[in-house]
């Protein structure tokens, strides 16, 4: 893990310890809301893990937080400017791509902006968000395969695609080129009693 990677990892763990204290949850009481395993939690709270998007999404979905404020640095400004090549990398592929969560808002309801690059061979395959999720997808660069339930559809540059997450879908890069999409996740009553049915890797 290197600094970057292990800086996040500590204010996360933080981050998780904090909001599960202040709402009185044993470790088992966590792993009970959000479906992560208590030796993964132990791991997260002490920052020597390094948490998938599924384990992020399901935290702070249970928190009912968001997933920006998991792994955002605390700001009192009225408004939230991250800087080119500030935002983390939440998600890496075997073949060198990258999922980046630029920003995001604050529950009840969440809204998420992504940069992703997927390398040739490169695929994100994601659980079903909570119910009544939405995503819209735009390609920058290459080509993308949208899978979304049983029906993919392949994007090229300028190409958007729009679909509800809370089924089982994917992004995949299945030619020789690299590709680049932007993606924005709407993700509603976080908080509120919705109840996580599973999340993405």
């Amino acid at each position: 893990m290197d600094n970057n990677a292990g800086a996040l990892a500590a204010a996360i763990g933080a981050k998780v310890r904090s909001e599960r204290q202040a709402r009185k949850w044993t470790l088992d009481q966590l792993a009970e809301h959000s479906g992560v395993s208590r030796r993964m939690l132990i791991n997260v709270e002490q920052g020597t893990a390094n948490p998938s998007v599924t384990t992020l999404l399901r935290l702070s979905d249970a928190l009912g937080i968001g997933l920006q404020a998991l792994v955002a640095v605390p700001q009192t400004k009225p408004v939230k400017v991250v800087r080119a090549g500030d935002a983390p990398a939440l998600w890496t592929g075997e073949s060198g791509g990258r999922g980046v969560l630029l920003a995001g808002t604050t529950p009840p309801d969440i809204l998420e902006l992504w940069d992703w690059t997927l390398a040739p061979g490169d695929r994100h395959d994601s659980e079903p968000h909570v119910r009544g999720t939405k995503e819209i997808l735009q390609v920058r660069e290459g080509t993308v395969t949208v899978t979304v339930g049983d029906h993919a559809e392949v994007l090229e540059i300028d190409d958007a695609i729009s679909f509800a997450s809370d089924v089982p879908h994917s992004y995949a890069n299945e030619g020789t080129e690299p590709a680049r999409f932007s993606l924005t996740v709407f993700e509603p009553g976080v908080g509120a009693g919705t109840k996580t049915e599973a999340s993405h890797d």
